[in-house]
């Protein structure tokens, strides 16, 4: 006889299972008094049978239903990663080198000197000092008064020696007399000839004590005239040691001034850059503030250092506006023009310290290109190598780009026509 599957109620008191096999003639036990009859109904005792036949059905048809439909999923996500491939990655426009005529420049560096420094000192000696009347910075003429020592002891000297020359001349005036009668008395034999020839002695020392003397004055005067410090040419003082009180040796430094106020620049160029400039030739200085002022060569060095291998060039600064004597200046040789091919600053990308551009090709995908830039002249730089003359390259977006990247091209504006060169 086949056994069916029976339930029985779980026992808490007991491990016993809740599904248990039983044979159909088996009695059901009896219920004891207040207990309740928890058996399935006779209709739903086949219920667990018909779960567990359905549940490896179901398994089947959602097995069945994933292998089918699997394919079509796949190519779909397929689809869209192309569709996402195909996609522009950035708008940009495009410009292809053009020939341009560039400015020939030669970089330097180098200070900026007084054209001619003058160095005024004392002129006298142990003179107290007595006026300064100028100052640093000041603009000062020709002949104009800068210092004023104390001229009374000098003044006094200067009546000593007028008053030997006043002397001196009177003992030339006796002299000359009495040489004159022994001339006269020669002939006559009245006088001796070594008395004659003392008279005509006595008249030529006299006439050398006058001279002396004269001399003496003279100096007390040029003395009295150095007691006033006199400024020796046009231009600015550019320092003052002068202190009032003090007591000066001769020559002592008292000021120092900038002639005229012209100022030049002294560039250090190498031996091969020496031969590139001559006399003449323009050049344009940056000062630190950003400031721009214009010269040209005066003179080039005929000797070039021998431990640094490089040689001075002497540049003019006719206006130096904001330039000073002692500043550091970066300037440019203006050596003529040629021609250079050129692209716009937009399109040239530094990454890692090298210059790339992104060539755009015929299917709209760009390549990178490394190349070397040259001169920048206003919105345009040079390239020296590394890019052919027939190539599109990205401006507008380049430096979002990477190499293989596809981009859709769009119109540019006109470009900006290179400033000529001077």
């Amino acid at each position: 006889m086949a056994a069916v599957i029976g339930w029985r109620p779980f026992c808490r008191c007991s491990a016993t299972p809740a599904w248990t096999l039983t044979s159909p003639r088996t009695a059901p036990p009896r219920r004891k008094a207040g207990e309740h009859d928890l058996r399935l109904p006779p209709m739903n005792r086949h219920l667990p049978r018909l779960a567990v036949l359905a549940l490896p059905a179901a398994l089947f048809v959602s097995l069945s239903a994933t292998y089918f439909l699997m394919p079509s999923f796949a190519a779909s996500a397929a689809d869209k990663a192309d569709a996402a491939a195909q996609r522009p990655a950035l708008t940009v426009t495009v410009d292809v080198p053009r020939r341009d005529s560039l400015p020939l420049r030669l970089s330097a560096n180098g200070d900026i000197a007084a054209w001619q420094e003058a160095s005024i000192g004392a002129g006298v000696a142990d003179l107290r000092l007595t006026e300064v009347r100028v100052n640093v910075g000041d603009v000062v003429k020709a002949g104009q008064v800068l210092a004023v020592f104390d001229e009374e002891t000098v003044r006094i000297d200067l009546a000593q020696a007028q008053a030997a020359v006043a002397e001196a001349e009177a003992a030339v005036a006796e002299a000359a007399a009495n040489a004159q009668r022994a001339r006269e008395l020669q002939e006559s034999g009245a006088l001796s000839r070594q008395l004659i020839t003392q008279y005509l002695t006595a008249e030529r020392t006299a006439q050398a004590r006058l001279a002396s003397a004269s001399a003496a004055a003279d100096a007390q005067a040029l003395r009295l005239k150095r007691t006033r410090v006199l400024a020796p040419d046009d231009g600015v003082i550019s320092a003052r040691s002068a202190t009032v009180g003090a007591v000066n040796a001769m020559g002592t430094e008292l000021f120092r001034m900038v002639r005229r106020g012209r100022l030049e620049w002294r560039a250090a160029l190498t031996s091969a850059e020496l031969g590139k400039v001559a006399a003449g030739t323009g050049v344009t200085l940056t000062l630190p503030s950003g400031e721009q002022v214009a010269g040209a060569v005066r003179m080039v060095a005929p000797t070039v250092d021998t431990q640094s291998r490089s040689g001075l060039v002497y540049v003019d600064i006719p206006r130096p506006g904001g330039a000073r004597a002692g500043m550091f200046a970066r300037g440019e040789f203006q050596l003529g023009a040629s021609e250079g091919m050129t692209l716009p600053q937009q399109a040239v990308v530094v990454r890692e310290a090298f210059s790339y551009v992104f060539r755009v090709g015929d299917d709209g995908r760009v390549s990178q290109l490394k190349v070397r830039t040259g001169r920048r002249v206003g919105e345009r730089v040079e390239v020296l190598e590394g890019l052919p003359a027939e190539a599109r390259v990205a401006v507008v977006g380049a430096g979002f780009l990477n190499d293989g990247d596809l981009v859709r091209v769009a119109e540019a504006p006109a470009p900006a026509a290179v400033p000529a060169a001077r």
